[in-house]
């Protein structure tokens, strides 16, 4: 069944793209109806059209609050053309059928992002009349089409003589999507308001959580499978993260998503040149250099086996020089915030390579969510990174220990517990991850360095329970640690590092990732 759009009722907060739409409507003989500043942006234009007052006999009310929530503009659009009771009971209210309702709504989600402490102008972006008319269109969507995207302007025009029923469903799920959107925003916005003293504030997130969380995920992509051949699985956006985009290369896969976040995660943790490898979620090879360049060679010299078909993240732009040297080994997946145009053309040449150009600054979610067996878990992000350090023992690290410390600490923070990284001149040399005792992650860091330990620092994720870790480190050449500190037994531990000449630093904050 088609639709013949002969009157349309436009009111729009987003006015991109709303002359030339409306103008086109017009030239096509639709009446418009419109509302408020609508309407009086269509007049500005030199646009006929009626103003909702006007056909209602009702004039808006409460500076605006009410304008478009009235019988014949309800009836207009609720109307089953099929129906003779509907015609019938439209005519007795002197309405005319509206086979067209184009709104987007007020600015909630900006306005309540952006200043959420100002409770009362929050309060009066929430749209009343616009869902209503959105709904009304979008339950009628057998007679009626309705358009919450101005993306949509350009079917809308091309199908005016003859919109179909497969169109306006399109519209019409698309419209309860909006609102269903929306209408979450706002009850997530009220979960965090608390009534004091006669007035209402906004309580900010910190160690709160709401009543409820609803995600609201949009099939991104099918994958080939998930972790496993026999698990299928596809990837969901939520629409709040700037996209990364893939600009070359096969497929990316369930693991290959999960290592690119992890390697880029990392990456984002400095400032200067900086290079990760990720194998499996874990680092095999981190080094921060003058260029991105150096810091490849350095990270690849960490563990070039386990760098075989690995990740790799750059903080920079991947140039020719560096292209040429990823391109010596097979990579996965290379991930960086651009790639300049002779890298590409030399990586064209690997046409299995995944390349991911990403947006320059990792953006937390605000809460990590796993399934488990009672429910979900839910927690906020691990965006700390150092709160209150001070040396423990009698000796603190020099200028040189102290970097290294502080790089090996950037890195175990993405190393799955228990975790021990060991750094020299900024260059991760040795990585112990996953490991059930903390002293054989610190055995395996050292047993899979390649280059000597002399003078290395190492990190620890967590507190060391015994001093058996620190003894073990100072017999490989560590001559400096990192760690949060808090064990029952951190005197004994600062104790033999003391009489091993090691410099301790405690940060009392510790890194679990599990």
């Amino acid at each position: 069944m088609e639709t013949e759009i002969k009157r349309a009722l436009i009111s729009v907060h987003d006015k991109s793209g709303l002359e030339e739409f409306a103008r086109s409507l017009r030239d096509h003989g639709c009446e418009i109806l419109s509302s408020g500043g609508t309407y009086r942006f269509l007049s500005g234009k030199g646009i006929d059209a009626i103003e909702i007052a006007a056909y209602t006999d009702s004039p808006e009310v409460m500076g605006g609050r009410v304008k478009t929530l009235h019988p014949r503009i309800h009836g207009g659009i609720l109307c089953r053309r099929d129906l003779e009771g509907d015609v019938v009971g439209l005519q007795l209210i002197g309405a005319a059928p509206i086979d067209l309702v184009v709104v987007n709504l007020y600015p909630f989600e900006k306005v309540s992002e952006s200043g959420p402490e100002n409770v009362s102008d929050v309060i009066e972006n929430i749209d009343i009349g616009g869902p209503a008319l959105i709904r009304s269109a979008a339950k009628n969507f057998a007679h009626v089409a309705v358009v919450v995207d101005p993306a949509d302007y350009a079917q809308v025009i091309a199908d005016q003589s003859a919109m179909t029923l497969e169109t306006r469903l399109r519209l019409a799920r698309k419209a309860f999507d909006r609102v269903e959107a929306y209408d979450r925003a706002i009850a997530e916005y009220f979960s965090r308001l608390e009534a004091r003293g006669g007035h209402c504030s906004y309580r900010s997130s910190g160690g709160t959580f709401p009543e409820r969380i609803t995600l609201r995920l949009a099939l991104a992509g099918s994958l080939r499978y998930g972790e496993n051949p026999h698990q299928p699985a596809a990837l969901y956006s939520d629409g709040t993260q700037t996209p990364w985009r893939q600009i070359q290369g096969k497929e990316i896969s369930y693991n290959n998503w999960l290592d690119a976040d992890s390697a880029w995660r990392l990456a984002c943790e400095f400032d200067r040149a900086v290079c990760a490898i990720v194998k499996h979620n874990n680092p095999c090879g981190v080094a921060e250099a003058v260029s991105h360049t150096e810091a490849w060679r350095l990270a690849l010299e960490c563990d070039p086996v386990s760098a075989f078909g690995g990740i790799v993240a750059v903080n920079g732009t991947v140039g020719e020089e560096l292209a040429a040297q990823m391109a010596e080994i097979f990579l996965e997946v290379v991930v960086a915030p651009s790639f300049d145009p002779a890298a590409l053309r030399l990586f064209e040449k690997k046409k299995s390579l995944r390349l991911l150009e990403v947006p320059p600054s990792y953006g937390p979610r605000p809460f990590e969510i796993r399934a488990v067996g009672v429910g979900y878990l839910v927690q906020r992000p691990d965006s700390t990174l150092l709160e209150n350090t001070s040396v423990a023992t009698t000796r603190a690290p020099d200028e040189a220990e102290m970097n290294d410390l502080l790089f090996a600490w950037k890195v175990a923070k993405h190393v799955k517990s228990n975790a021990i990284v060991l750094a020299k001149d900024c260059q991760a040399i040795g990585v112990g991850a996953g490991q059930m005792s903390r002293v054989d992650s610190v055995r395996l860091a050292a047993a899979r360095a390649r280059k000597p330990l002399q003078g290395a620092a190492l990190a620890s994720d967590a507190f060391f329970p015994f001093p058996d870790g620190v003894e073990e480190a100072a017999k490989c050449g560590v001559t400096s640690v990192i760690q949060p500190g808090g064990s029952v037994r951190d005197n004994e531990v600062i104790d033999a590092a003391n009489r091993l000449g090691l410099a301790m630093v405690m940060t009392g904050t510790r890194h679990f990732r599990h």
